[in-house]
């Protein structure tokens, strides 16, 4: 973390595809979009064949002939080959095709093949300016035009297949997730250019955890803004939405338990559950963190009695005296309190910079939390020994609501008899604190991480500590996710151990950006972040000036 140094019938068919074919073409002439952007662009998004590289592992595209049951339109001078479609992040797969590609007209149609996907059909009929239908057969009420969305296939629960047809689309997938990333597709195609190309689009994401962290414990940001970044967060296929909501500036949601402790400036847990359904409709899981043992100044504000002590009285600022059963209580009644705010799967318990490790002599300096480690784990026992049993017993509260958790990188203490939790994922952020490690060590005894890289990742408001505002360009032609630490990638055979990566706001100095300027600022970082994880080719293909242009035509 940021630390404070730091089909139709046939005769309707062909009439169909006669009525499309010419207006598209008349189209085409007369105004120079719609269909004439896919067919004059320069392949950004593909080769120049017009079929896009295959997703690592999976079986070469073949041709459209086939794929469906619809027939392929009868290729005419028209229609030359499609181009992949231009979306950020792009596309891993385009079959293409003949034909004049899908654009949404007022009358059309948005169907389902299953009640999972009601809440999919409506957000996309609203946003294309369809008609939602409901739920219908593959085989029942087909018109012209449909947008059809399905489950079903086997295989990555985010993937989906989009084919687009004889006027027509259907995406596919074998999970919901998936099939909303297909619906993510269209629409930028659609806002982009006008008309989705004929093809099939196959597109799955590289790395299964794709995050955005965001600090409101230092800088409280208004619920309508996190909602709005959550709309652009789901349309750039991020399914994770980090919240640092307690550290030593304020405690920023409302507390049944420990009212006490809430600041001013929050949020009540009403807005709590409207932003985190808004996260689910768009398949982002809200990831709540309450570090501890440091960083908990805006609690102990209220307990003094807690605040760790050194030997001579003086209190560590922000951290909690581990020593005291009273200590252990308070934070997991609000571990437990907060479980049934946040259901999702994933959990942050912090862990980091606990400010009475780094002293020269943490036993003779606390003496109190030195006798506690003794007394629970034998003569030699020492104060990071005591830490490392703290952040256990939390990961126990945790467990016990059934979610998978993580600590950061500095959390996990060196020469220690007690050993952190084998199921603790590491968030990885940086390389600077005391006894620091490579992330290899992490990977070597078998820990899952996730990438936090502050040298790309961290934006770090006011730039204290030799941290600079990261840029969109640095992450899109250098960074990739198994560059952990610094410019180096860690070995290829450690690629299934990276989940991921998140992008980071963190708010040190909260006045020196509003959050309409932290928005601002973030808006290319975090396009280029989701194209790497999504592909985490060291070469895009496009350049960053046309990937740039392509994320303002987008919106």
């Amino acid at each position: 973390m940021s630390q404070h140094r730091r089909g139709p019938s046939a005769r309707q068919g062909a009439r169909r595809r006669a009525v499309v074919i010419a207006a598209a073409f008349a189209g085409t002439v007369a105004l120079g979009t719609g269909i004439g952007v896919w067919v004059s662009s320069g392949g950004d998004g593909g080769s120049g064949a017009g079929a896009a590289r295959q997703p690592s592992g999976s079986a070469p595209a073949a041709s459209s002939a086939g794929r469906s049951g619809a027939a392929t339109p009868t290729p005419t001078r028209s229609y030359p080959l499609s181009q992949a479609p231009r979306t950020i992040p792009a596309v891993r797969s385009h079959t293409a095709a003949r034909g004049p590609g899908w654009r949404p007209h007022q009358g059309e149609r948005v169907v389902v093949s299953n009640a999972a996907l009601v809440d999919e059909g409506r957000l996309t009929a609203g946003e294309l300016g369809l008609t939602y239908a409901g739920q219908k057969g593959a085989d029942e009420d087909v018109r012209p035009g449909d947008l059809r969305l399905d489950l079903g296939g086997t295989g990555d629960p985010e993937s989906y297949t989009m084919t687009v047809r004889g006027g027509a689309v259907r995406i596919s997938g074998p999970g919901d997730a998936g099939v909303f990333y297909g619906t993510r597709t269209l629409k930028q195609e659609v806002h982009g250019g006008g008309t989705a190309p004929e093809g099939i689009v196959r597109d799955q994401p590289a790395k299964p955890q794709r995050g955005f962290m965001l600090d409101i414990a230092r800088k409280p940001f208004t619920a309508g803004w996190m909602e709005s970044r959550i709309r652009e967060l789901g349309d750039l296929k991020f399914n994770q939405l980090g919240l640092h909501f307690s550290d030593d500036q304020g405690f920023r949601i409302e507390s049944d338990t420990h009212p006490e402790i809430v600041s001013r400036d929050h949020l009540t847990k009403a807005q709590v559950k409207e932003i985190v359904a808004l996260a689910a409709a768009r398949h982002i899981q809200v990831v709540p963190e309450i570090d501890s043992p440091g960083h908990l100044g805006a609690v102990l504000a209220a307990h003094p009695e807690l605040q760790l002590r050194n030997a001579r009285g003086v209190a560590t600022r922000g951290a909690i005296d581990i020593s005291k059963d009273a200590s252990a209580k308070l934070v997991d009644d609000l571990l437990t309190e907060y479980a049934d705010l946040f259901p999702g799967s994933y959990w942050n318990l912090g862990g980091d910079e606990y400010q009475a490790l780094t002293v020269p002599d943490p036993q003779a300096s606390y003496p109190q939390l030195a006798a506690a480690a003794r007394r629970e784990y034998g003569s030699g026992a020492t104060v990071t020994d005591l830490t490392t049993g703290w952040l256990n017993a939390r990961a126990d509260t945790v467990r016990a609501h059934e979610r998978t958790m993580r600590a950061w990188n500095d959390g996990f203490l060196r020469a220690t008899s007690v050993q952190p939790a084998e199921d603790l994922q590491v968030a990885y952020w940086t390389g600077k604190e005391d006894g620091a490690r490579q992330p290899v060590e992490y990977l070597r005894a078998g820990r899952k991480v996730l990438n936090y890289n502050d040298e790309y990742l961290y934006y770090v408001l006011g730039e204290p500590n030799t941290f600079v505002y990261p840029t969109g360009q640095r992450i899109y032609e250098h960074w990739i996710p198994r560059m952990l630490r610094g410019t180096t990638a860690v070995a290829a055979r450690y690629e299934p151990q990276v989940l991921g990566g998140s992008f980071a706001v963190w708010c040190d100095l909260a006045g020196s950006q509003t959050q309409d300027q932290v928005a601002a600022g973030i808006r290319m970082p975090l396009r280029a972040t989701i194209q790497k994880l999504w592909d985490p080719d060291t070469t895009p293909a496009m350049s960053w000036t046309e990937f740039k242009a392509l994320a303002n035509r987008l919106g």
